[in-house]
């Protein structure tokens, strides 16, 4: 796992290394502008222009981040590279590292450029429009307010530029812990953050903004992350690897658990029918739909895997609960949500599964809108389900269990995430580009996989079977969480393989057999061999 930091906890981690490791700060710096160095020189490879005909052009501020633009340019123009320094502050106003830097890039006789009025800047914007390569280096980590004037002009700037703009730390003028746009950003086609991944970077919408990021190690150690609280970490695929236990030879359909889909409803049994599909291919032994008479009877026959039965005369009338203990027997998780019908009937029985089961849940969709409705009586029945419930939202589903709108939630998606998980003591993923995953003690983890390409009806039902087929097969909640968001977004990612549109929920459902097999536990097979 990466860990994945806020500004104010990257200022600690900086403090920490230099005042208490006795790392020189300017050593930081170094290191921070020979990794950019390497990552414009790597460009201009991939770009298949020599280095000394390349025109590399540097947006310094007046910060550490200008700063470490500076050591970049000086570097690059030692390796006889064409390099040039738009500098948007007065060099009296550069303090400290960055005006080490400075004077070093000064002394070395690298072109410098004066952008530090409207004036100047419009002289060298044919600067920025013949750079092959554009380093911005104008704001880091510090910028906590909305760009305006000069600063916003030069930003513009450089998006309007034609060359391939990499980013030293964060994309300039982007919020490091939102990833919102302060006003105006620098579109990056990469990021190379120090250290660690910012959240504004690693989180929706920031990574779009940020382009390919990757991260440059500065000679802050990795481990002070843990030691000072960093709560929030990106998965990786080790993460998920080998989580899903390996089948013996000796197993059967009852090895590998049952799986209760409360699920479907009139002119909603797709929802039903994606949700059984995603946990039967995520390996359940046996996936049963539960649903009301009338949308039994159009489910039955449309996959011959998935057994039905029925929860009450009348779609979600009163008294489905009371199927709840008939229904519950033999099971090893549930999935209720997916396509039900908003009646108080039903909002009962999702109640009743909350406070009287002890099956791992998984609940999605309308069941989450159930619970919102009941206010008071959803909270308690949620905080008693402790341990065992996983909630799947969008940020609609989100808003209304936090009692807010859906700007608010896509504003902190990793807050309102944290804030579900601490109010209703459940697991919580926060479904959408870069998903959140929370757990009521804070911690939390952002999910890497996934494409623009399920934007379709019916993924997240796929994801809520997929989810309930490992807890079927024993997985903790926890790791359930974990390597089925991971693996819905991988099998997402296969299925879109060669056509960004057109994907739909059954093709990720169908591809999640493939995404667990690439994250299988490699074991040899034993055999006996005969001689």
């Amino acid at each position: 796992m990466i860990p994945v930091v806020t500004a104010a906890e990257m200022r600690e981690l900086d403090r920490v290394t230099i005042q208490e490791l006795g790392v020189p700060s300017i050593a930081l710096m170094e290191c921070a502008g020979g990794a950019v160095a390497a990552a414009v020189l790597r460009l201009l490879r991939q770009l298949r222009l020599p280095p000394e005909r390349a025109r590399t052009v540097v947006v310094c501020g007046a910060g550490n981040n200008g700063g470490d633009g500076l050591v970049a340019a000086r570097r690059l123009h030692g390796q006889g590279v064409a390099v040039r320094v738009l500098l948007a502050a007065e060099s009296a106003r550069l303090k400290g590292d960055a005006r080490t830097s400075y004077d070093s890039a000064t002394r070395l006789g690298v072109p410098m450029v004066d952008a530090a009025s409207e004036a100047a800047l419009a002289a060298c914007a044919a600067d920025l429009d013949r750079g092959d390569v554009i380093v911005d280096a104008l704001f880091g980590t510090g910028l906590d307010r909305e760009l305006t004037g000069l600063p916003a002009q030069l930003v513009e700037r450089m998006n309007a530029a034609p060359g391939l703009r990499l980013a030293v730390d964060l994309p300039s003028g982007l919020s490091a812990d939102t990833g919102l746009p302060l006003g105006v950003a620098v579109a990056a086609e990469e990021t190379l953050t120090l250290a660690f991944p910012k959240v504004g970077l690693a989180s929706w919408p920031g990574v779009e903004r940020a382009g390919v990021l990757s991260v440059a190690d500065i000679g802050i150690p990795r481990l002070l992350a843990d030691q000072h609280g960093v709560r929030l970490h990106l998965l990786e695929r080790s993460d998920v690897r080998g989580l899903l236990p390996a089948r013996a030879t000796g197993g059967h359909k009852g090895t590998y658990g049952h799986v209760l889909a409360i699920a479907g409803s009139h002119g909603k049994i797709g929802a039903a029918l994606l949700c059984a599909r995603g946990a039967a291919r995520g390996g359940a032994g046996l996936v049963t739909i539960a649903a009301a008479r009338g949308t039994v009877r159009s489910i039955e026959g449309k996959v011959a895997e998935v057994m039905c039965a029925e929860l009450a005369p009348d779609e979600g009338a009163l008294g489905a609960e009371t199927h709840l203990d008939d229904l519950l027997v033999g099971k090893a998780a549930v999935c209720v949500g997916p396509g039900v019908p908003r009646t108080l009937g039903m909002q009962m029985l999702v109640l009743n599964l909350l406070e009287s089961s002890s099956v791992p849940l998984v609940i999605d969709a309308d069941a989450l809108n159930l619970l919102a409705e009941a206010g008071e009586a959803g909270r308690r029945a949620l905080k008693r389900a402790a341990g065992r419930t996983i909630l799947t939202p969008h940020p609609g589903e989100a808003a209304r269990l936090l009692g807010t709108d859906v700007p608010s939630v896509q504003a902190d998606r990793v807050a309102a995430a944290r804030k579900l998980a601490a109010v209703t003591s459940a697991l919580v993923v926060l479904k959408g580009a870069r998903s959140v995953l929370a757990h009521p003690d804070g911690s939390a983890f952002l999910n890497p996989t996934g494409t623009p390409a399920m934007a379709s009806g019916g993924v997240g039902d796929v994801l809520g079977g997929l989810i309930g087929a490992l807890l079927a097969q024993k997985l903790a909640p926890e790791l359930a969480l974990r390597l089925g968001v991971y693996a819905h977004g991988l099998a997402g990612e296969i299925a879109a393989a060669g056509r960004p549109v057109g994907v739909l929920a059954g093709d990720v459902a169908d591809a999640i057999p493939t995404a667990l097999a690439r994250l299988a536990r490699r074991e040899g097979k034993r055999t006996i061999r005969v001689s």
